[in-house]
């Protein structure tokens, strides 16, 4: 059963045929929300709202400990993670998709392991390459089968949030290796990886960041939701199809 946590612009998941819905208490307080089970054309899957139903949790305040931990013991196979980006590399623009492989973390203050109480042996994850390869995969399969073009690998900048970021700090993420820039990607993909969730994302691209391209000037909030609106169908239906897609899909490098 593949777990599906929605940014923002997917606070809903329109696609899942609805069974039930689980309020989970755990160790680390309370989720973004209820748990919401179902199937996708006939395939196990759940649904979280990162930011909360009403989208009113921001990103430096999700608590992605109790997130991942309810996911964990609702017995997920594997997190795709969806959320809303701004594009610092030139051949991205607002609408297009993006399956990053690798992150930046620039956040702080953030609880970033689930290893840090009172006696608790601190634990220690390997985090070479922070996205599952073999969900990746599946959710490039997914798109190529659809014909969505989506690009393949890119870095991930994590940013605190949340406020956007200054011209002055993309172009810093640009000298660090950063294609994109997100508030949401940290510690969410790390805990998932301490729990040994294979985990993913589907990264949706609604500006141009600070100082780039169109948002050369500032960012214009008021062309980001019929972006989101337009992009999120696509996401839905990769999403779809990968929940039914097989494991053995093949992926060529590059575009698709």
């Amino acid at each position: 059963m593949l777990a599906i946590i929605g940014g923002s612009g997917l606070t809903t998941l329109s696609n899942l045929d609805v069974s039930h819905r689980e309020v989970v208490r755990t160790p680390f307080g309370e989720p973004s929300g209820a748990l919401v089970f179902g199937q996708i054309c006939g395939h196990a899957a759940v649904f979280l709202p990162r930011h909360g139903y009403g989208h009113t949790i921001a990103p430096h305040a999700v608590n992605y400990r109790a997130n991942i931990w309810a996911l964990q013991q609702a017995g997920v196979s594997g997190i795709i993670s969806v959320a809303s980006v701004g594009s610092i590399r030139p051949d991205l623009d607002p609408g297009d998709l993006i399956v990053p492989d690798q992150i930046l973390d620039y956040t702080w203050g953030r609880k970033a392991t689930f290893f840090d109480g009172p006696g608790t042996p601190v634990r220690h994850v390997d985090f070479t390459m922070p996205y599952d390869a073999a969900l990746s995969q599946r959710i490039v399969a997914a798109a190529k089968n659809l014909d969505i073009p989506v690009h393949v690998g890119g870095v991930y900048a994590a940013t605190q949030g949340p406020r956007l970021e200054t011209a002055a700090e993309i172009n810093r993420y640009q000298r660090d290796g950063a294609d994109v820039v997100g508030m949401t990607g940290m510690p969410e993909a790390v805990l998932a990886r301490e729990m040994e969730i294979p985990y993913a994302a589907i990264s949706l691209v609604a500006n141009h960041a600070a100082g780039r391209g169109s948002s050369s000037a500032g960012i214009h909030f008021e062309s980001l939701e019929q972006v989101l609106h337009e992009a999120m169908g696509r996401v839905r239906s990769i999403i779809e199809e990968t929940v039914g897609c097989n494991d053995a899909c093949s992926v060529a490098e590059g575009t698709v």
